[in-house]
């Protein structure tokens, strides 16, 4: 739902940004692979209950992964480099609630798991219907330019983040703030289906 919105407003920041790194000869791919490193650093530091570490990792993980895209655009952008990033992304996304339950698996493994599976069914929702509209020939810059289709909904990458950040901000409450987004995530991946099944339908029938 926000990830647009930021989009707009930083998008000319992360692209001179991003002009500066290319400059350097700091690929796309180095800046994901990087960014995924520093949530791995995040996990660690969750696990050991370095939370204040984690939120700050978090944060410079993220920022990553806004930049990758920004170095693309001022480089060459290519498919390998849109898998990657997807694929770092959904990896990033796993990684922190699990490094959550494994900080405290009986106060946190019930809710992470649901969490976990909340993510699983959001992130196949956009992925296939990426995949259709692929195959139907549409396309969107609504959010950062990548290689799919990328519908928007109430749980994007922005919301997930905040999210991410305020369970290393109140740890304590990590079931009641995952079992609330776990139910954004869930309205999110349903309101897909019902989106594709008339985007989908009408042109069936048209």
């Amino acid at each position: 739902m926000l990830d647009g919105h930021f989009k707009r407003r930083l998008g000319p920041r992360l692209d001179h940004a991003g002009q500066a790194l290319a400059r350097r000869g700091i690929g796309a791919n180095t800046v994901a692979v990087t960014g995924f490193l520093l949530g791995l650093a995040a996990a660690l530091a969750i696990v050991l209950d370095a939370f204040a570490w984690g939120f700050v990792l978090i944060g410079a993980s993220r920022i990553c992964d806004r930049l990758d895209g920004a170095v693309a655009r001022a480089t060459d952008r290519t498919d390998f480099g849109d898998f990657l990033d997807t694929v770092l992304d959904f990896a990033f996304y796993g990684l922190i609630p699990f490094a959550f339950i494994l900080a405290d698996p009986y106060e946190n493994g019930a809710a992470g798991g649901l969490l976990l599976l909340s993510l699983y069914i959001n992130g196949a929702s956009c992925l296939a219907f990426a995949a259709m509209a692929e195959r139907g020939g549409l396309a969107t810059d609504a959010q950062r330019v990548k290689s799919v289709y990328v519908t928007t909904g109430l749980a994007e990458a922005t919301e997930t983040i905040a999210v991410f950040l305020a369970f290393c901000l109140l740890p304590h409450w990590f079931s009641e703030i995952a079992i609330g987004f776990s139910l954004v995530c869930f309205y999110t991946a349903l309101s897909r289906v019902m989106l594709a099944r008339a985007r989908f339908r009408a042109e069936t029938e048209a």
